[in-house]
């Protein structure tokens, strides 16, 4: 094989003896270098070994562990923000666009990404270390998606919420729902294991929200304790056996083969914004972007987004 053979995910998932999902954190975080044909996704494999020499000169070269880490010292605030760096929190692949559009825009900045949950990214937001933090945090007392969170989240602190997109979520589950997983009274079944995404996320936090309603402890579900930290390494993993059950959105469920997707619920993604900043010309250009057609035709060429109302400010704290 030629140093500039191109490798798809899976090969170089090979190469590398890990999961193809890891190959695709690695891409999405900047560590592999990639390029797309079409809609495939490839890497040379020069770009492989050079990434296999720069792990060999860390400590550690174990993903998960990196993403853990990084998310925890954001968290505790132990990394603080690059000078004049312009932070965009989330981890959705609309994101990845956003900031690329960004780039392009004159009054943009080149935007910097932070991988992490809801739950944490507004956190990050109230302590300063991002600048935009995306959310779609469920509250079952109130019905309501987000804003409830933004102002506990962010006591004192005005802000802005943009909404960006609604997406079903609901339960991976095996091809053909072998063990007739429909709603959420089948995670009280003694025959059903689930795999758990991270504290703050949306979906951990949409999982707890139903689970106290349902008067019933997580810790009574097998699987409960076992988290990723992505919907694709969820679907994965229900793919691959692993669990009999998972929670994610619709559109992660179109890239795994070997998962069905049974719909429950429709969330609302949002963008909030500290009104201090509202006015800042790369804060402006963000919402000319999200509001432009060239944006919203993007994304439903991606498919899985109910684009109503993108744009529109939904709520000021």
């Amino acid at each position: 094989m030629r140093d500039c053979s191109s490798l798809t995910p899976q090969e170089v998932a090979d190469i590398l003896k890990i999961a193809k999902n890891t190959v695709y954190e690695l891409i999405k975080r900047g560590e592999l270098n990639a390029y797309r044909i079409g809609r495939k996704v490839r890497v040379d494999l020069n770009d492989v070994e050079e990434y296999k020499s720069k792990s060999k000169s860390q400590k550690s070269n174990l993903t998960n562990d990196i993403t853990q880490s990084a998310n925890s010292h954001l968290l505790n605030n132990d990394i603080k923000p690059f000078r004049d760096g312009f932070i965009i929190c989330g981890q959705d692949i609309l994101l990845d666009i956003l900031s690329r559009y960004l780039e392009c825009h004159p009054k943009g900045v080149q935007a910097l990404r932070a991988y992490i949950g809801s739950y944490n990214g507004l956190y990050s937001l109230y302590h300063g270390n991002v600048q935009m933090a995306t959310t779609h945090l469920w509250d079952s007392e109130t019905g309501q998606y987000n804003i409830p969170f933004v102002k506990h989240l962010l006591p004192g602190i005005p802000t802005v919420i943009i909404h960006l997109a609604c997406r079903m979520q609901g339960f991976y589950v095996a091809k053909s729902n072998p063990k007739n997983i429909n709603t959420w009274e089948d995670l009280k079944r003694p025959d059903i294991t689930i795999v758990n995404r991270e504290k703050g996320s949306g979906a951990r936090v949409l999982l707890d929200e139903h689970l106290k309603l349902l008067k019933y402890f997580g810790s009574s579900i097998k699987g409960y304790s076992r988290e990723c930290l992505s919907h694709l390494a969820v679907a994965s993993t229900v793919a691959r056996g692993g669990a009999d059950l998972g929670i994610g959105n619709e559109k992660v469920a179109l890239q795994v083969q070997g998962v069905d997707f049974i719909p429950l619920q429709k969330e609302r993604y949002d963008l909030v914004i500290k009104k201090e900043d509202f006015e800042k010309p790369p804060f402006q250009a963000v919402l000319e972007i999200i509001r432009s057609e060239e944006f919203k035709m993007e994304l439903l060429g991606i498919g899985g987004y109910d684009l109503y109302d993108i744009g529109k400010i939904i709520a000021e704290t």
